[in-house]
């Protein structure tokens, strides 16, 4: 295989979770170019940091025409899926319209890889068992990202340093039923505040999910040391998580951070963490009792908090 494509659209948990997958890919076919097709601020993760050599939007309008049937196909696109020796596609396609469409372009060698977990095994070895096809089977299941010095470069002038010396927050997800209330959020912060020995700098990152607990907690910690990371670039916030002390939920940013080797705490709900949860060595599940993270008591969280 001279040249892949890889298709994966889905939220930042999810690329996350397809990691393992596309290691498996970069380390069967070393020599090989691969590009990812996805959502460019999230697939900058892994462009020119080790998985990827490119990426392409799928944000572009003209793509629609594969989804339906028997379409005229633009021609820019019929070459560009032309031009790849191998398509794998983690795109929903039950009827597999857009599967006949990219074959039409000259596509022989198509996997069509399932994107529904179907909650059978962890989700990052159900995304991984398509490329069993190309005999490549996966052995560990945790995900790592790599950080290049540009991003490291771009978090220092952010916060000057060393990720060691960061405790993270993220009291936020994307869903309300994956957060712990902010109450006990603002107390564990209130904890940290009292007892960081040495000192931490304390930093809450979020997105625009998350705008309704930052807004609470700059209000709240207006006088404390406090710094507040919002949408930074995805490989800018991997690469100020790496290393740090992380406590956050069944988000996305979660899988960012255990990606990058930080030590994380994570808070998990209604989601099952044998099937969700990062499964990299320094992350800690605390699993609220019957799901319910408002039945999750702040004690038990500050008793699990790392002390270093």
């Amino acid at each position: 295989m001279r040249r892949i494509l890889v298709i994966r659209g889905g939220a930042i948990g999810d690329f996350i979770l397809t990691l393992p997958a596309l290691k498996l890919l970069r380390n069967g076919f070393p020599d090989a170019r691969i590009e990812i097709l996805g959502y460019k601020h999230i697939i900058a993760l892994a462009e020119n940091r080790f998985y990827a050599q490119a990426t392409r939007s799928i944000e572009y309008g003209p793509l629609a025409s594969f989804f339906s049937n028997q379409s005229e196909l633009p021609a820019e696109l019929a070459d560009y899926f032309a031009g790849f020796d191998l398509v794998i596609s983690y795109l929903f396609d039950p009827d597999h319209i857009f599967e006949a469409n990219v074959r039409r372009c000259g596509v022989d060698n198509f996997i069509f890889a399932n994107p529904k977990v179907d909650g059978n095994e962890h989700a990052a070895r159900h995304l991984a068992r398509p490329l069993e096809q190309l005999n490549l089977k996966l052995g560990r299941h945790a995900a790592e990202l790599y950080p290049s010095e540009a991003d490291r470069r771009a978090a220092r002038d952010l916060f000057d340093v060393a990720p060691s010396s960061i405790i993270a927050l993220h009291p936020g997800s994307g869903s309300a039923m994956k957060n712990w209330p902010i109450e006990n959020w603002i107390a564990l912060g209130d904890a940290v505040f009292s007892r960081q020995c040495p000192p931490a700098r304390v930093v809450v990152v979020g997105g625009e999910a998350d705008e309704i607990q930052l807004r609470r907690l700059e209000s709240v910690w207006k006088d404390q040391e406090v710094f507040f990371a919002k949408n930074l670039p995805l490989p800018t916030l991997a690469a100020l998580l790496e290393g740090s002390l992380f406590v956050g939920h069944d988000s996305g940013i979660s899988h960012v951070a255990a990606a990058t080797g930080a030590r994380c705490l994570l808070l998990f709900g209604p989601s099952d963490p044998a099937i969700w949860a990062p499964a990299n060595e320094q992350v800690q599940i605390l699993r609220a009792p019957g799901g319910n993270l408002s039945a999750l008591q702040f004690e038990a969280v500050r008793e699990a908090f790392p002390t270093s």
